[in-house]
């Protein structure tokens, strides 16, 4: 049976070391790839952490809390009010605030943050916190994010340190993440040993109260639309407060998600670093693919000479396009995921490889190599074998 020679393979594995480098080369630009795309999506993909394990499905802030790093508190009593509209279960208040950790170690503080609420209220979907309610109603106590910078310290139960220049004793931990509102890492605590660090914290700031809470938490009746009591609350509440659903294109979470994309110049940054690095790519395959032609330079022009269209020849050098990019993703891919891992550890970001955000660079990396083999391929079609051949 007649069997067609894979001509494209072929022409690139001839030479293995040279094939090596050119699969080294297509690897290298995929690896920028998802380096930078994955430093955007995990500084937007932190700022979610949070916000996603909150047990509520409508969200209530102060009007002026743009963002979850403004520290803007609303009057604890709206919550109250709420509880009377129907199709309200139940509304609970969250209480945040930023405060200096001595890392035990090194005796170096960093700022972390502290999240805390009554221990009877299921506020946050974090299952390690269950498990800890008994031993969080000590006084001066703590859970720890195991996902904190390492500028923090161990992240493990039984250390004592200091919050605020107060001792605190760590007896258990979570895992979460930071963000830009967390700084270096957090701890979550009972609202009664929130009161005892921050109820007096000097003249330069503040001092926190159960009067105010930083974020409230409305549970809905199940079966009531969440849309139409959202409608409802607005309505009836003072100005003062602003009540969201907390899922949906208009809902609290796409709402900090759209805070840091339209207002600061991350995106641009690295949507840029990632154009770049598209670009790079192109120019590293299309020198590959080029310098593959100009070594067969003889054997393109022979197969003219028989007969063969420019449009087979064009078809040779896209499957050797097609093969790189495959060949090269691989290694990309595999070095992109260790080099999350690492980073997402030293960095405590969220970095996710999801399936979507893989096959959109698998395809990145399709159209980078057929760029630069249709422009490569070029001086094949546009010379006569008779040049070549001294005709």
């Amino acid at each position: 049976m007649w069997k067609r020679t894979p001509l494209a393979l072929l022409n690139l594995i001839h030479d293995r070391r040279k094939f090596l480098t050119s699969v080294g080369g297509v690897a290298f630009a995929v690896l920028l790839m998802f380096l930078f795309s994955g430093f955007k999506n995990a500084l937007y993909d932190s700022q979610l952490q949070l916000l996603e394990r909150l047990n509520g499905e409508i969200i209530m802030i102060n009007r002026l809390k743009t963002n979850m790093f403004v520290p803007r508190a609303f009057a604890r009593r709206r919550l109250y009010q709420v509880r009377s509209f129907e199709g309200v279960e139940a509304a609970y208040p969250l209480y945040i605030n930023d405060a200096n950790w001595r890392n035990p170690e090194t005796q170096q503080t960093r700022p972390v943050r502290v999240l805390a609420f009554n221990l009877a209220d299921p506020i946050l979907r974090i299952p390690e916190v269950s498990h800890y309610l008994a031993d969080l109603q000590l006084p001066e106590t703590a859970l720890i994010d195991t996902n904190s910078r390492p500028e923090v310290g161990p992240t493990i139960a039984g250390i004592e340190s200091e919050l605020s220049e107060r001792r605190l004793k760590i007896i258990g931990t979570f895992t979460m993440g930071t963000d830009f509102a967390s700084g270096n890492g957090n701890l979550i605590m009972s609202d009664q040993n929130f009161l005892r660090y921050f109820a007096d914290r000097g003249p330069e700031e503040d001092p926190r109260s159960f009067a105010t809470a930083d974020l409230g938490l409305i549970q809905v009746t199940p079966g009531f639309p969440v849309d139409r009591l959202v409608e409802t609350l607005q309505a009836a509440l003072p100005n003062d407060v602003l009540v969201l659903p907390r899922d949906g294109p208009e809902g609290f979470v796409i709402r900090e998600r759209r805070y840091w994309e339209e207002n600061t110049n991350i995106g641009f940054v690295f949507t840029l670093l990632t154009s770049m690095s598209f670009f790079v790519g192109i120019i590293l395959v299309y020198q590959i693919l080029y310098t593959d032609v100009a070594d067969h330079w003889a054997e393109y022009a022979t197969l003219k000479a028989m007969g063969y269209s420019n449009l087979f020849l064009l078809g040779v050098v896209l499957q050797e396009a097609l093969i790189l990019s495959i060949l090269g993703f691989i290694p990309g891919f595999a070095v992109g995921g260790l080099l999350y891992t690492v980073t997402g550890n030293v960095t405590g970001l969220l970095f996710q490889m999801t399936w979507g955000r893989i096959l959109n660079l698998l395809g990145l990396t399709f159209v980078m190599c057929l760029v630069s083999g249709a422009i490569a391929v070029r001086k094949v079609q546009a010379t006569d074998p008779a040049e070549v051949f001294g005709g």
